[in-house]
């Protein structure tokens, strides 16, 4: 799509000739703001607006201004109309093509405050700029192929992670691992198909022959490898929801504020003292582990308030990704704590009897027999690193991905590479059945076109508005 004049963004359609601009930083007070210029008139509006060095009076009117790209010059940002000084300002201007958006693009750096960003950003709107949508300088990196929709949905990503690992898989896909992957499968099946083809539309003629097996064992192969790994990779992107939950006062609160390190949650002796779920996340060996502290579930109770919470508990239990049942180990066992593990059903489920620091009566071995177990004090902290790893444990079942190895971070590609996948075996079982090469065909070009919406060769408008929808104005 790179080199179209016209795209399609928030449901309404815009040019490339359009200047657009955006507060990049986030709304606050901080050292430094930076409002963002892209498109052909971003110098333009600069000369308009920048004076260079220490302002003097009678600054208004045309300037021609003599910057250095890729160098930061200091100056003032003035009203043209009014010669009022709105900051004191660095300005660094980037000439195209070699810029983010692959356009002329400016930077003003700001007193981080919200008046002097936003009286600087109606300066730039004022003068030729349109406010930019959530995401459209990146859409405009990705339609004038400075990178793929791969890389694009990497940027949000490299936004919005919280961990180093996620961090690390972000990176790496922006970096166009992933990409250079899907381009040479996809170039492989590019070759096969255009072979098909030619031997459908030639059919009278001799077309050398070519062995379609081998490319296509190895597509698959490829694809399959990715798939197996695709779940961990969305763990590090996503996170992994974890409920903690069990019947009133067996220690749920205080096993959160243990994992996280510091009293976050009001622990008590009174049962019922969390009414409400609690959301917290925690770095959990590059796992942003997302912690849900909830409302002892009862079978009855007369409270309206608590009758709410144990809803928003059994619903957090049902979002959940993974459980953490807590039973209280210095008591035996009740019909609650039964009754609750029959709520978390089939889910993956870690067992956690707590207060081992008191005499031990409970006897959970007939609790959710398939889950893994695990006895901790929450107040002393023992069993900590036991739990920790047993959690690591469940959420990877065992398996660990090489740094060497690209991972599929999103679902949106796994999903993808799945429907590759069948149309690739289905395109396999034709050739060994011998059926016609136009059959194969069907299945090979529908694969190729799955792949072809990672990296966006085949992407829809739709789609790209939902996928840059989701970004921050300003990026």
């Amino acid at each position: 799509m790179a080199g179209h004049d016209l795209y399609r963004h928030s449901g309404k359609m815009y040019s490339l000739d359009d200047t657009i601009a955006a507060i990049s930083t986030p709304i606050g007070e901080g050292g430094i703001g930076i409002v963002r210029m892209t498109g052909p008139l971003a110098a333009d509006i600069l000369n308009r607006i920048f004076c260079p060095g220490k302002k003097r009076p009678g600054t208004s009117g045309e300037r021609q201004l003599s910057l250095i790209p890729y160098h930061l010059h200091y100056g003032h940002v003035v009203d043209p109309q009014s010669d009022e000084t709105v900051d004191e300002v660095l300005v660094s201007y980037m000439p195209a093509p070699h810029t983010y958006t692959r356009e002329d693009v400016v930077e003003i750096n700001c007193h981080g405050g919200v008046v002097p960003l936003r009286r600087v950003l109606e300066l730039t709107l004022r003068h030729g700029a349109r406010l930019a949508q959530p995401g459209e300088m990146t859409l405009r990196a990705f339609l004038n192929g400075r990178i793929d929709l791969a890389q694009a949905e990497a940027v949000l990503d490299i936004v919005q992670a919280k961990t180093e690992a996620s961090l690390r898989v972000a990176v790496e896909q922006l970096e166009g691992r992933l990409s250079d992957e899907i381009r040479a499968m996809r170039a492989l099946l590019m070759d096969v198909l255009a072979y098909l083809e030619a031997t459908i539309d030639f059919e009278e003629d001799e077309i050398p022959f070519q062995d379609m097996g081998p490319p296509l064992r190895k597509a698959i192969e490829r694809l399959g490898e990715l798939l197996s790994n695709a779940d961990q990779g969305i763990i590090y992107r996503q996170g992994v929801r974890t409920a903690i939950v069990g019947r009133p006062n067996v220690g749920k609160s205080s096993l959160l504020n243990a994992l996280l390190r510091t009293s976050r949650a009001i622990v008590t002796p009174i049962p019922g003292t969390t009414r409400d779920t609690l959301e917290e996340t925690i770095n959990l060996k590059g796992i942003p582990l997302v912690l849900v502290d909830t409302a002892g579930i009862t079978a009855e109770t007369d409270d309206a308030i608590e009758k709410l919470g144990i809803e928003r508990s059994r619903a957090a239990l049902a979002q959940a990704d993974l459980t953490l049942l807590v039973i209280d180990g210095s008591e035996p066992l009740q019909s609650a704590d039964s009754e609750i593990a029959d709520l978390v059903g089939d889910k993956p489920t870690i067992v956690v009897i707590n207060k081992t620091d008191l005499t031990q009566r409970a006897e959970p071995d007939g609790l959710l027999p398939q889950a893994s177990r695990v006895s901790i004090s929450a107040l002393t902290g023992q069993g900590l690193e036991k739990l920790e790893e047993a959690i690591v444990e469940t959420v990877f079942s065992g398996r660990v991905v090489t740094a060497d190895e690209p991972l599929v971070s999103s679902p949106r590609h796994k999903d993808l590479l799945a429907r590759a996948l069948d149309h690739l075996k289905a395109a396999q079982d034709s050739h060994d059945e011998g059926m016609g090469a136009d059959f194969v065909a069907i299945d090979l070009t529908a694969a190729v076109d799955a792949l072809g919406e990672i990296t966006g060769e085949t992407a829809a408008e739709d789609l790209l508005e939902t996928i840059f929808a989701k970004f921050c104005i300003g990026k």
